[in-house]
């Protein structure tokens, strides 16, 4: 995942902060041998089909989009109703032969998500920070094979990249930076899932304009991508 520095002393500060927590998950990934993480933040409250859950910081690179649309359609309802009840991590296994998440002594202590809905395995770590904010962090890989010890300490070190991440996303917007009514449709509709083709052929712009105003909100939002730009605006009440 790029880091894109639009310029001024926040922005950069911003950027570092996200390079910091990037090569944290990047050294969790390593430890357990995962090609891919994402971090995704819980938006809204009552009932699960009243909440949404958001990318809001992953390594997918140009699949970002499509990749968090496919888990959350995939998974989506069950990481929702889990993270209510329970903070036992999620193991699932791929659709493909031999793409698997095991636990060599840990089984009882996590929760097997059944199918296999997704082209590889992952496991996802719940966390619950109450008004902070709760989501997930989440490991992907064909093979995933963890023992109890590197669970329990891997878990642990999510809980503090979410804090962290939570804790540089305070900043509302001043009045100078307002996002105009199209930057906002655009980003509702990039929140509920749409791509930059179908937003343009609904709003009737070039999707060359409706890339242009998804940028000017993420630049407005200090964040780092459009993914998280949609997550801090969900978080801010901008967009629902």
């Amino acid at each position: 995942m790029a880091v894109y520095v639009t310029g001024g002393r926040g922005s950069q500060s911003k950027a570092m902060r996200a390079a910091t927590l990037i090569t944290r998950l990047q050294t969790m990934q390593r430890d357990i041998d995962a090609s891919r993480f994402a971090v995704f933040r819980l938006n809204g409250n009552g009932l699960p089909a009243a909440r949404k859950l958001t990318c809001v910081l992953d390594n997918w690179g140009t699949e970002a989009e499509m990749m968090a649309h496919e888990l959350v359609r995939a998974y989506g309802d069950e990481l929702k109703l889990h993270l209510d009840d329970s903070l036992l991590p999620l193991l699932w296994n791929g659709s493909g032969e031999g793409q698997t998440a095991d636990t060599v002594d840990f089984e009882r202590f996590v929760r097997r998500v059944k199918g296999r809905q997704l082209p590889f395995a992952g496991i996802a770590f719940p966390v619950r920070l109450g008004a902070q904010g709760n989501g997930y962090v989440i490991f992907m890989a064909d093979v995933l094979d963890l023992a109890s010890e590197t669970i329990l300490d891997l878990h642990g070190r999510a809980c503090h990249v979410m804090t962290d991440l939570l804790a540089s996303d305070e900043r509302r917007l001043q009045p100078s930076e307002a996002l105009s009514e199209r930057e906002l449709g655009c980003l509702q509709m990039a929140g509920d899932g749409m791509i930059s083709e179908e937003i343009a052929e609904k709003m009737g712009l070039s999707v060359h304009t409706v890339n242009a105003y998804l940028g000017a909100a993420t630049t407005k939002l200090d964040s780092v991508n459009r993914i998280q730009a949609i997550a801090k605006a969900l978080r801010l009440g901008y967009i629902r």
